[in-house]
Formats: C-alpha cells, sequence, structure tokens
C-alpha cells in the first residue's frame, strides 16, 4: 500500500508517484523513510506523517506527534486532502478529483539533483515550505499547481503540507477550551501549520535542508497564514524568510476573541444537535461538512468563518497589532498582489457619469477627493481607472499595510510586486467561474510562474496555449524565489529588483515585460482611509461544487 507493511495495516494515502525509482532510505525522527527519484533527478517524498491522525478523541485538538514505525516507510503517494467540498471538473484551477480523509496531515518533500559538486549530505539547501490557500475552507498540498519539482531543480529543498480546513480546523468551544493544556481552542489549522514547520525544523537536514534557512510562502489564505505566523510567539526560529501573495491585513475575516468564537462554536453544537462535546466527537465528517454548507447558505443565522482566533497562545493581540508594537518575526518579507484580482461596485460602470454616482455612493463626503486622484478623461477611459481604483483599494492596500507594518518596525527589508500578466487560453476554452476574456490577472495566477508548475493547468484539459514568454517569465519569477530563499534578496542578474520602502515605494511589475514601477502614493494614502469595502474574486481556489 505505500508504506511500510510491519507498521500499517491501511494506508489512507493517494496519488501514487508513475514508474518510481526508489531513494535510498534516509532516517527521520518517525523512522526510516524512502521517496522517489524523479527523471529530473529530483527527489520526491510524498505523504510523510508529520502529526497523528485528528481522529475521534483527537478531532479539535492541538495536533499530537507522529506515531513511528519500524521498517521503511515508501513515501510514494500523496494524501488525502482534509474534509472539504469536491471542485466541479469545469472550474479554472481543476487538477483531478483527490479523496479526502480527517486523516489528513502529512507532508511532501522535494530534494534537489545531486551533483557532482556536492551530495545530499554534505550540501544544504534552503528550505520553501508553501502554504495552500482556499479561504480556510478548501486546499490541498496535492495540487498540481504547488508541485515542488521545478523549484527543487533550482537547488531548493521545497516542502508542502496539508492542515485542517472549516469547522473541523478552527472551531472554538469552551468544552475545548476548558479541556486544552493551554485553555485555548479554534486555530488548529494554524497549530497544524506550527508543527509542519517543527518538523521540518528537525528533519529537513535529512533532505539536504538547512534547518536555519527556511522561508514560509503562501497565497491567499495561505499568505494570510504567513502574516499570522509572522505574528504569533509559537514561530520563533522556525523560518528565516517570509513570502505573502495576496492576503495580508484588512481582507478576509478579522480575527475573533476567544469568547466571540466560542460562541459561535455553541451556535454550531446546536446546529449539528449534539449534546455532548462527546457526541460532537463521534459525528461522520460528512455531516459537520453538510451543516457547514448549510450555514454557509444562511440556514443557522451565522456562517461559520474560519478566522484566526486571538487566544492568547498562538496570537497574543491581532496580527497588526503584534507588528505595530514590533513583536514580529523581523524577517525579510517579500509581498504582492495581483492586478485583477479585487473587485467592487466600480467596475461596474461604463460611462463617467455612472463612475461618478458610484464613487458619490461608495466614498460620500470624500467622493471629490476620490475624482480628483482618479479621473477618467473620457467614458472610454472609465474601465482603466475604475481597475486602477479597485486595484489600489483592494489586495494592493491590504498588502502595502503588511510591507509598511514590517518596515515600519522591523529592520528586515521588504520587496513587493504586481503581476500584470494575462494567461494565454487556448481557443475556445471556457470555465464555471472565470470568463477567459474579462479575468486579467486573476487571483492565483502567479502561482504557476513563480512555481514553475505552467503545465499543471494543461494537466486535465488543455487549457492554456503556453508560449516561450510565458515560460521565460516563469523562469524568471522562479528564480527570483530561489534567489530570496538563499540570500533574503529576489533581484537576480535578469530582474532587478528594489527593496520596497513607505519613502520610496517602487515595486517589481510581473508583466509581458518585467519593469520596476512605482506605488502612486497619494492615490494609496487615500485608499488606505477610506476603508470602502472589496471583495477578492478568487475563481481558481474558492468555488465549490454544487
Amino acid at each position: 500500500m505505500g508504506a511500510c507493511l510491519a507498521a500499517f495495516a491501511a494506508d489512507p494515502r493517494a496519488q501514487v508517484v508513475k514508474h518510481p525509482i526508489a531513494t535510498d532510505p534516509t532516517r527521520i525522527d518517525s523512522g526510516l523513510v524512502a521517496g522517489a527519484q524523479l527523471p529530473s533527478g529530483v527527489g520526491a517524498y510524498f505523504g510523510i506523517p508529520y502529526a497523528a491522525p485528528p481522529l475521534r478523541a483527537l478531532r479539535w485538538t492541538e495536533p499530537q506527534p507522529a506515531n513511528s514505525w519500524s521498517g521503511i516507510y515508501n513515501a510514494d503517494r500523496k494524501a488525502p486532502e482534509c474534509i472539504q467540498n469536491l471542485r466541479r471538473h469545469d472550474i479554472n484551477h481543476y487538477f483531478g478529483e483527490e479523496a479526502t480523509s480527517e486523516d489528513c496531515l502529512y507532508l511532501n518533500v522535494w530534494v534537489p539533483p545531486k551533483t557532482s559538486e556536492d551530495s545530499h549530505t554534505a550540501q544544504k539547501h534552503p528550505v520553501i515550505v508553501w502554504i495552500y490557500g482556499g479561504g480556510f475552507t478548501i486546499g490541498s498540498s496535492a495540487m498540481a499547481i504547488y508541485d515542488g519539482e521545478g523549484l527543487a531543480r533550482k537547488g531548493v529543498v521545497f516542502v508542502s503540507f496539508n492542515y485542517r480546513l472549516g469547522v473541523l480546523g478552527f472551531m472554538a468551544h469552551p468544552e475545548l477550551t476548558a479541556q486544552s493544556p493551554h485553555k485555548v481552542s479554534g486555530n488548529y489549522g494554524f497549530l497544524d501549520q506550527v508543527a509542519a514547520l517543527n518538523w521540518v525544523r528537525r528533519n529537513v537536514a535529512a533532505f539536504s535542508g538547512d534547518a536555519d534557512n527556511v522561508t514560509i510562502m503562501g497565497q491567499s489564505a495561505g499568505s494570510m497564514s504567513v502574516f499570522s505566523l509572522q505574528a504569533s510567539s509559537l514561530t520563533r526560529g522556525l523560518f528565516q524568510r517570509a513570502v505573502g501573495m495576496s492576503g495580508g491585513p484588512g481582507l478576509g475575516p478579522e480575527a475573533a476573541s476567544l469568547a466571540s468564537g466560542e460562541q459561535l462554536g455553541m451556535r454550531y453544537q446546536k446546529a449539528l444537535k449534539a449534546a455532548t462535546l462527546a457526541e460532537l466527537r463521534q459525528l461522520p465528517a460528512d455531516r459537520i461538512l453538510a451543516i457547514q454548507n448549510a450555514c454557509a447558505a444562511g440556514a443557522c443565522g451565522d456562517a461559520f468563518l474560519a478566522r484566526p482566533i486571538v487566544d492568547g497562545y498562538f496570537l497574543s493581540q491581532a496580527a497588526l497589532e503584534v507588528f505595530k508594537a514590533g513583536r514580529q518575526r523581523d524577517v525579510p518579507l517579500l509581498v504582492g498582489f495581483t492586478h485583477d484580482e479585487s473587485w467592487n461596485e466600480l467596475l461596474t460602470a461604463r460611462t463617467r457619469e455612472q463612475f461618478r454616482d458610484i464613487s458619490l455612493r461608495l466614498y460620500g463626503d470624500r467622493s471629490e477627493e476620490f475624482l480628483r486622484l482618479y479621473a477618467p478623461s473620457d467614458d472610454s477611459a472609465v474601465k482603466d481607472v475604475a481597475a486602477d481604483a479597485v486595484r489600489d483599494g483592494g489586495m494592493a492596500s491590504a498588502m502595502r499595510v503588511w510591507g509598511r507594518a514590517q518596515r515600519g518596525t522591523g529592520k528586515s527589508r521588504v520587496y513587493m510586486y504586481v503581476f500584470s500578466h494575462v494567461h494565454p487560453y487556448a481557443p475556445g476554452i471556457t470555465f464555471s467561474d472565470l470568463d477567459p476574456a474579462t479575468a486579467g490577472a486573476y487571483h492565483a495566477s502567479e502561482i504557476p510562474f513563480f512555481l514553475e508548475t505552467l503545465d499543471a493547468l494543461n494537466l486535465f484539459r488543455t487549457t492554456r496555449a503556453w508560449r516561450d514568454d510565458d515560460r521565460r517569465l516563469s523562469d524568471e519569477m522562479s528564480d527570483c524565489i530561489v534567489k530570496f530563499a538563499w540570500t533574503g534578496d529576489p533581484a537576480t542578474a535578469r530582474v532587478p529588483w528594489p527593496a520596497y520602502e513607505p519613502t520610496d515605494e517602487r515595486i517589481v511589475e510581473f508583466g509581458d515585460s518585467i519593469r520596476v514601477a512605482t506605488l502612486d502614493t497619494a492615490r494609496m494614502n487615500f485608499m488606505s482611509s477610506a476603508h470602502t469595502q472589496f471583495s477578492v474574486g478568487a475563481p481558481a481556489l474558492q468555488r465549490r461544487a454544487d
């Protein structure tokens, strides 16, 4: 079944490596583990447990140590994704069906090829730990778009892992708090992330990784996780650099107090018709998911919002307050956003008159100030000006707040990017969650360029007509990430990348060409103070199956 037969009667993992060449076993703290050598020379280890299965009495508890085994654990298949809704086959980012299970706390490791100049025992490589997005309700380390082979070929150890989601990953409850040794509850998904980072700290040397040079990297909810991990006292010494892609302060649900989280948990207990915590722990996971979906549709009065909880353990304060106090992990930070991922009503305007009317509704007594900064010259300019305003006020503002917070109290440098390149779609392709003609540089569109996984988008069906220019851009962007992992500075010979400063707001734009751009400080300052609501269009990752 792909695991040590002496230790496991059954193996929940799926997605077997095709035609593997076994690697020599290496020892980690749970026992010996063998992976597969890919044709590129990269070593791949899939489905290694980093914590005990969170089942029955361990449901809604802090992750516990993984069980040890005798013999050799064959890490040749990826684990099921944590409990979540299945995705439709006709969405933009669909990579094939995956099994789901509560037994999902596993990770994957890709190891650079051996060369004549080094060996896995002598050469230490920087480590990138990937954290997936999906609104804390869906996502999986097994998605092909998160494959680590491309970056491993360039000399980094790449690690990805699953963490618990939705109600099973983030529900607080007073009985859970009472049973906890730290008198907290909720944040289980974040504690899984901390457990995975601790596993990396203890074991990555066995895979030629440098435990003292770890970069955490995430997109959307994964980026919000990076923001929270940077603010958590539990992560001291666990990473030395951070990358946040399209997820930061001010977008998504704000951190909750433990008391409010517990109240929501009790409402879910009532909706689940469970009299006690013991009964909650015996409920089938699909029943919990069904109630989560029903509540999201309005059946319970309150949808469950998976969010950080300020519990005094994982978070002492809301993450931004930790930054303001200068208590964050002060590490080099790279943050960015895509050009067309945010949305509000301004994007519906087609004429200057409509643009002005919407501006009056959105900005009230500050509308004239807004219209001086964002002034379409005629009706034909409305679309572009509205796109600029929505980009500036949405994700660009969130990532700028994060970068400025780091520079405000920290010593480490900050780098920022905007991704504006539009994917070349295959002729006639359609999706249920995205219109190729109008999507632009959508939420998550930069992932395959940074991770060198362009071909993942043609795995299930051909959706992209990639060109040499696209592959060249991916090569350049992934080089920047590898350079950042090695040194904390993403600039390369091909991509000059100045550090971001609140007084010098230069960023790199990855578009049809690569250039250094400058944020418009007057516009950005206005948006930061206007507090207008924006949503994030996440067609790739956040649509659930009907």
